[in-house]
């Protein structure tokens, strides 16, 4: 039996969140909620479906369609839409990050700037805001892709 579907698997970040603000966890959202908390990339909910159904395949799209949509409600999964048609989610984490798309493969690399953070709260600041809150995407290629020629 895998860590995601043993009966009494520790909480992860995501199902603590749950618990905490109240949420009824039946076992099929804890599974998602276990995959969720397990992904290092940001998938869309047909590829969260597809990982889910190899733990549990009495799981339906639809039951990972809603999950998502409530875990995004309260809060405690974030979405995002990189340009490529679908909604891709992440688990909301205590520290901020931002995102670079690689627009040849979907590959999105996190990452971290103390200098892009500063720039920003500098830029509001100087037309009059304080900066809240902000999401950065950076669409690239890589440097030795060769653009297509006539």
């Amino acid at each position: 039996m895998s860590e995601a579907n043993a009966p009494h698997a520790p909480l992860n970040h995501i199902e603590a969140q749950c618990v905490a603000k109240g949420m009824r966890m039946t076992e099929q959202r804890r599974v998602i909620a276990r995959v969720l908390a397990r992904a290092e990339d940001h998938p869309d909910v047909e590829e969260l479906f597809r990982r889910c159904a190899l733990i549990d395949s009495r799981i339906s799209i639809s039951t990972v369609y809603r999950t998502v949509k409530l875990f995004e409600d309260a809060g405690i999964v974030e979405r995002h839409d990189f340009r490529a048609g679908r909604a891709r989610y992440e688990q909301l984490r205590e520290s901020h990050h931002d995102h670079l798309i690689n627009l040849r493969t979907g590959e999105v690399v996190e990452f971290e700037s103390a200098e892009i953070e500063r720039l920003q709260a500098e830029v509001a600041r100087r037309l009059g805001f304080r900066l809240v809150d902000h999401r950065l995407e950076l669409y690239a290629v890589p440097l030795d892709d060769k653009p297509k020629g006539p």
